[in-house]
């Protein structure tokens, strides 16, 4: 019959006090001896001093004894060469342990190894999908840029073709200036985005945000022009207090998936409003060919594409939303995305009263 956890616990606590009660009594009786045999007779506080120092030695030696027995040592080994094995595992990178046999011997989820056991097999799990993560990016990076490197390849080998006409040249150099640009942005989004992860602190500067978003339309004005996209502009005087420079990158961003994804002659909408908790909102929609729901789940994870073939059409690496939700939340703002096949889409940004108001307190 196993005995529940607490009776354990009471049997273990009566014979620590049992260990002490013996221990000082053979401090007691040793000092005694000693004290008889060469007739001294010290103050009673050094007395009880001297007892108590001599009992936790004798205490302490008892415990040393014990844990040398080798049936005592063999089923501390017993115990923790598992855990042991485990943490060595995860330090050569192994992170796929099973110490779930631990629970079952245990018993009771209190138990006093039961959180070791616990904080190892979370770490565990943790590192695991870290891992993953940082699998899945290389992969991901390493197919990001083989692509374009492969068409450049491949393009300037073909230029190696004396028989070639000027027109034909010229579109090879065409596109492997396009793939280089390709290259170029990929590697800058990279930089953007691991110093972005570190998450430094910056700046933040009150500015019109209304200004700001009037700038970034109109400095792409050749891109929606050229597909004649009708722009609908509605802007509230709005001042925030946020890292300018931070916050372009979104609006650009947002703007560019706009104008991609927007067929000629399409519509995209730009609004921006305080709403009455002071928050300031803006949303940009567009008349664009939109998302189904399951790539709305995945918008913001790196790299991901909703539909490849669509994606070499249009272009990009996937690295534009997570960049904006990223910054977004150094903000401490939010991002919401509604979208719907053929419909469009529109993408809505919440940034906080809070921003301008702990500005405020960090001047004082």
């Amino acid at each position: 019959m196993k005995l529940p956890e607490w009776v354990k616990r009471v049997f273990g606590f009566l014979a620590v006090i049992t260990a002490l009660f013996i221990s000082w009594s053979c401090a007691y009786w040793l000092t005694g001896y000693v004290y008889e045999r060469n007739d001294v007779v010290p103050h009673e506080f050094l007395r009880q001093i001297i007892n108590s120092l001599l009992g936790f030695f004798i205490f302490g030696c008892g415990v040393y004894l014990i844990t040398r027995i080798p049936w005592v040592r063999a089923r501390q080994e017993k115990f923790l060469h598992p855990l042991i094995n485990a943490m060595k595992m995860m330090a050569e990178g192994n992170f796929n342990i099973d110490l779930s046999f631990y629970t079952q011997q245990m018993g009771a989820s209190d138990h006093p190894y039961s959180r070791i056991v616990e904080s190892i097999t979370d770490m565990a799990e943790k590192l695991g999908k870290m891992e993953e993560m940082r699998q899945e990016f290389i992969s991901n990076v390493s197919h990001e840029i083989q692509s374009p490197l492969t068409s450049i390849m491949g393009f300037a080998h073909a230029l190696k073709n004396e028989n070639l006409s000027h027109d034909e040249r010229k579109h090879y150099l065409d596109i492997i200036e396009t793939e280089s640009i390709r290259l170029s942005k990929l590697s800058d989004n990279l930089l953007k985005l691991t110093s972005l992860e570190s998450e430094p602190p910056f700046e933040l500067t009150e500015y019109r945000l209304d200004h700001q978003i009037r700038r970034i339309i109109l400095a792409n004005e050749p891109q929606w022009a050229e597909k004649e996209i009708n722009m609908e502009i509605d802007l509230e005087n709005l001042s925030i207090a946020a890292n300018q420079d931070l916050m372009d990158q979104v609006w650009i961003n947002l703007l560019h998936n706009s104008i991609k994804f927007t067929p000629e002659k399409g519509t995209i909408s730009v609004l921006a409003f305080k709403k009455a908790d002071d928050s300031r909102i803006v949303q940009i929609k567009d008349t664009g060919i939109g998302m189904d729901k399951e790539a709305l789940l995945h918008i913001f994870e790196r790299f991901y594409k909703a539909d490849q073939s669509r994606n070499r059409k249009y272009g990009g690496s996937g690295l534009g939303l997570p960049i904006v939700k990223k910054i977004i939340d150094l903000h401490k703002g939010s991002i919401h995305v509604e979208s719907e096949p053929g419909k469009g889409t529109s993408v809505t940004v919440a940034l906080n009263e809070l921003i301008n108001q702990e500005n405020k307190a960090n001047e004082y």
